[in-house]
C-alpha cells in the first residue's frame, strides 16, 4: 500500500513534456516563467518572460528548427544555465528531435567524444564554445552544424530563428505543433557524471521524465507563487527535471550569477525555494554561523533556538519572527531547500531546521530521471533520503548483518538503457529492477539511509567494511575543512584508511599568518585523532594528505574519486 506521506498534493499526470508545458501556459499565462537580468554598463535591467511568451517562443523555435530540416535529428546543447538553454531543450524535445545535453565543463576532447558518441548533427551553443566547435569541424573534420544562442555573424542564432518561426506559424506552418511525440522512445540522450569511471550515455523518454515530475509534485510543496533559483546545471538530470518541475507548477525561475553571489541573488530575487547540492547548503549554513559569531550574538541565538524548540512542543512556531535577521539576509522569503546529488551533513539539516527552514533531502541517479526517494514536509528523518516517490518501488538487496545492502528500484522513471551498450544495461537492469550500486538500509517505516557507493567501500583484509562517506561527514564538520575524500591506501597486503582534505585558506591565514604548513598539518592531524577516538579502531584514519587546492569535481560538486585517487597515486610514485 502506498505511503500517503509521499502523496500529499494534487497533481496532474502527463505522458510527455509538451503536455506539461502546454498545461502551464494555459493555466498560468500571465505568471512570470523567467526573470532575466541584463547588464548594460552600470545599468541593470530585468526582463520578465511570461508563461504565454515562453510557450510561444518554444513553438516558434521548434517550427524554425523543423523548417531548417532538423526533424528527427540529434541536437546537442552546451552552455551555462540561461533562458536560451531551456528554451532550446524544449524546442528540440517537444516535437523536433532528440536532445543531447552536454556538460558545460567538458574539455575539447570530451566535447568531441560526446558529439561523436551521441551522433549529434547539430550543436546549439553559447558564443564562448564557437572556437572549440570550429576546431572540431575545421581541423578534425567533424560533421555537425552550429546554432548559436548569442548574436554573431557566422551562424544562425536563436532570437532571429524565433522571429522566423513566428512568421512561419503566422503563415500556417503547423509541422512542430502537429508533430507526434513518442512518449516511450528515446528523446533525451545524456551522459552520467562518471565520478567513478567513464561516463555512459543514458537513454531517457518523455514518459521517464514526466512520471518523475508527477511523483515530485505529488510529494513536494511547490507553488505557483514560488521563486526558484536555477542553480544546478541543466545538462544534469537533477537540474533539468528540477526546473521542469517548477515550470509544471507555474513558478518563477531566476538565474544565479555564480557561487560567490548566491546570497546576493537570494535577496535580489526574494527566492522562496530551490534545488541544490549539499556543498552550497553547507556553505550557507557555515556563513550564517560565522556572521552570528562575528557580531557576538552566539549566546542570544542559542537561547532563541532553545526557546523556539520549547514553544514547538505546544504547537507555537516563532522561528521566522525570532530569526528574522537571518531570513532577511537570505531574501526574507526563503521557505524550503531541496538537496540532492550527495549526502547532506545531518548537523546542517538540523541546524537549518532550528531556524525554521524546511530542508528536504532527495535521492536519485541520472538513470532514474532522476529522483527515486525524497523527504516531504510530513515525512522527514534527519540523515535519511526519505521514502520512495509515488509510483516508485524500492527494496534493499543482499543485506549484510547490519541490514545494509544495494538499493534496487522499479518504476516508470527507470531509463530505457545505456546507448549502444547492451552489456552494461544488462548489468544494471535485471527483471525490470534497476541496480543502483548505492548502499543503504531501510528502517521499519521505509525511510532510506544511504551509507555509500558499492565502488567506494573500503574492504579490509579482516572482512570489515568501511563507508568513506560516514567518516567524511565527521571530518567536514571541522570549521576549516572545505571538502574531504576518504579512501583505502594499499599497505602490507591490506588497506589503510586515508584521507585527503582541502582546508579554507582564509581561515588558516587568520590562524597562522606566517602560513606555516607544518603547523597547519599538525592542527588538522590532532583534530582527526580526536575524530578517530569516536570510532572503532578499524575505521581510524591513519594517513593524511593536506592541501588548499580544490579537488576534481563534477558540475554537481561531487568529487571524482577515481580521478583523485589516480592523481594521488601518480604524485606518490
Amino acid at each position: 500500500m502506498e505511503d500517503k506521506r509521499t502523496n500529499l498534493y494534487e497533481a496532474t499526470e502527463f505522458d510527455n513534456l509538451r503536455e506539461i508545458i502546454n498545461n502551464s501556459v494555459e493555466k498560468y499565462p500571465d505568471n512570470k516563467a523567467f526573470i532575466i537580468k541584463e547588464k548594460n554598463g552600470d545599468e541593470t535591467n530585468y526582463i520578465n518572460i511570461t508563461y504565454k511568451q515562453f510557450g510561444e517562443e518554444i513553438n516558434s523555435l521548434g517550427t524554425k528548427l523543423i523548417d531548417m530540416g532538423l526533424k528527427g535529428k540529434r541536437i546537442a546543447i552546451i552552455g551555462k544555465n540561461r533562458y536560451e538553454w531551456i528554451l532550446s531543450y524544449l524546442a528540440v524535445v517537444n516535437g523536433t528531435g532528440i536532445v543531447v545535453p552536454l556538460d558545460k565543463g567538458l574539455t575539447e576532447p570530451e566535447i568531441e567524444n560526446s558529439i561523436e558518441k551521441s551522433k549529434a548533427e547539430y550543436v546549439i551553443c553559447e558564443e564562448s564554445y564557437l572556437e572549440t566547435l570550429e576546431k572540431l569541424i575545421n581541423n578534425k573534420g567533424k560533421d555537425f552544424k552550429i546554432i548559436c544562442m548569442d548574436k554573431q555573424d557566422k551562424y544562425p542564432y536563436l532570437s532571429e530563428m524565433i522571429e522566423d518561426g513566428k512568421r512561419l506559424l503566422e503563415q500556417g506552418n503547423k509541422e512542430f505543433l502537429d508533430s507526434e511525440i513518442d512518449n516511450t522512445g528515446m528523446s533525451i540522450l545524456l551522459f552520467t557524471s562518471g565520478t567513478t569511471s567513464n561516463s555512459k550515455a543514458v537513454m531517457l523518454s518523455h514518459k521517464n521524465i514526466a512520471s518523475n515530475i508527477y511523483g515530485m509534485t505529488k510529494a513536494e510543496d511547490i507553488r505557483s507563487t514560488d521563486t526558484n533559483i536555477a542553480f544546478l546545471p541543466f545538462h544534469h538530470t537533477f537540474g533539468c527535471t528540477g526546473i521542469l518541475m517548477f515550470l509544471s507548477r507555474g513558478a518563477t525561475n531566476v538565474f544565479c550569477d555564480g557561487l560567490r553571489h548566491v546570497q546576493k541573488n537570494l535577496v535580489e530575487y526574494q527566492v522562496s525555494t530551490f534545488v541544490c547540492v549539499p556543498l552550497l547548503i553547507e556553505s550557507i549554513y557555515k556563513k550564517i554561523w560565522q556572521e552570528i559569531e562575528k557580531t557576538g550574538q552566539t549566546k542570544k541565538v542559542k537561547f532563541g533556538i532553545k526557546l523556539s524548540k520549547f514553544l514547538l512542543i505546544f504547537g507555537i512556531d516563532v522561528r521566522r519572527k525570532l530569526f528574522k535577521e537571518i531570513y532577511d539576509k537570505l531574501g526574507g522569503k526563503i521557505r524550503s531547500v531541496i538537496s540532492g546529488a550527495s549526502g547532506l551533513d545531518p548537523k546542517v539539516t538540523e541546524g537549518l531546521k532550528d531556524f525554521g527552514l524546511s530542508v528536504i533531502q532527495g535521492y536519485g541517479l541520472t538513470e532514474t530521471s532522476p529522483v527515486l526517494a525524497a523527504e516531504t514536509v510530513k515525512a522527514c528523518k534527519t540523515g535519511s533520503t526519505g521514502l520512495p516517490l509515488p509510483g516508485v518501488e524500492i527494496r534493499i538487496e543482499d543485506k549484510n548483518e547490519e541490514g545494509i545492502g544495494e538499493i534496487v528500484a522499479k518504476g516508470p522513471n527507470i531509463m530505457l538503457g545505456y546507448y549502444e551498450n547492451e552489456e552494461e544495461t544488462n548489468k544494471v537492469i535485471k527483471d525490470g529492477w534497476f541496480h543502483t550500486g548505492d548502499l543503504a538500509y531501510m528502517d521499519d517505516e521505509g525511510f532510506i539511509f544511504i551509507t555509500g557507493r558499492q565502488k567506494n567501500v573500503i574492504v579490509l583484509k579482516n572482512g570489515k567494511n568501511i563507508y568513506p562517506e560516514e567518516i567524511e561527514t565527521l571530518i567536514n564538520n571541522l570549521p576549516y575543512i572545505e571538502e574531504s575524500m576518504v579512501y583505502g591506501k594499499e599497505k602490507d597486503d591490506d588497506l589503510v584508511v586515508s584521507v585527503k582534505v582541502v582546508y579554507n585558506k582564509d581561515y588558516m591565514k587568520e590562524k597562522f599568518p606566517d602560513g606555516n604548513k607544518e603547523e597547519i598539518e599538525k592542527m588538522i592531524w590532532n583534530d582527526i585523532k580526536e575524530i578517530n577516538k569516536t570510532m572503532p579502531n578499524y575505521k581510524h584514519v591513519k594517513n593524511l594528505i593536506v592541501t588548499d587546492e580544490e579537488m576534481i569535481k563534477t558540475t554537481t560538486a561531487k568529487i571524482k574519486r577515481f580521478e583523485e585517487i589516480k592523481k594521488i597515486n601518480e604524485e606518490n610514485k
